[in-house]
């Protein structure tokens, strides 16, 4: 149920992070009905055709994390979106839409309630781990990384793609301001990078990155790696 109450100016129950959590969640429920149409003009901009080129090279069973409002679903292969497809999704209300996308486009997935941080799902579950310009939101964005990797079965493929610390330095500058109000106001990071992890893992041999693409002033950025067989 969505609580239509407004976001005041944080203050003690927001210090808590369960307090901090419950407000986030409130705002991405109200903000539900009408985030495909805010977004569609950046996207449309600036990453035109990464949810196509990522999506396609999901198989076997996929695991979409921070699902949202279901953007991705039309991208995916058939076999993928024939039952073989479970998203999750923190915000009740962009769930909502995201099953209305799925009835519209005849797709048979598997759309539940989670939090990335800690996946109701066993070790080595899935073939193809997903999350697309999510992990800016998600609290600890390492603890989502970490628990897609563990249910990814060996062989399988972690598949990212988000907006990221830019390669241009005074843009990186402008994202480090626009972090000290989006963050603690929206939970919103501009600063983050995590291809940084997805690296330290392949340095560690955990994974192997297969592919990468970083673009538009190194701002938006996407990454194919798969857990060694």
């Amino acid at each position: 149920m969505t609580d239509d109450t407004p976001d005041a100016t944080p203050g003690a129950a927001d210090a808590t992070p369960d307090g901090r959590a419950r407000r986030l969640r409130r705002r991405w429920d109200r903000e539900a009905s009408g985030y495909d149409r805010a977004f569609a003009a950046a996207e449309a901009r600036m990453f035109p055709d990464v949810r196509r080129r990522l999506c396609a090279l999901a198989r076997g069973d996929v695991l979409e994390v921070a699902v949202g409002t279901g953007l991705n679903l039309p991208h995916y292969p058939p076999a993928v979106t024939g039952g073989r497809l479970v998203g999750v999704e923190w915000s009740p209300g962009m769930l909502d839409v995201a099953r209305q996308r799925a009835d519209g486009l005849g797709v048979d997935v598997d759309l539940r309630l989670g939090d990335a941080q800690r996946l109701d799902l066993p070790d080595s579950s899935v073939d193809t781990a997903v999350c697309t310009f999510s992990l800016c939101a998600i609290a600890d964005e390492r603890a989502a990384l970490a628990e897609m990797v563990r249910v990814l079965r060996p062989g399988g493929r972690l598949l990212l793609a988000d907006h990221v610390t830019s390669t241009f330095w005074p843009l990186r500058a402008l994202q480090a301001v626009a972090d000290l109000v989006s963050v603690p106001w929206a939970g919103e990071h501009f600063g983050r990078r995590p291809m940084r992890w997805v690296a330290a893992r392949a340095d560690a041999g955990e994974l192997v990155v297969e592919q990468h693409e970083r673009t538009r002033a190194g701002v938006i950025e996407w990454v194919a790696a798969a857990v060694p067989a």
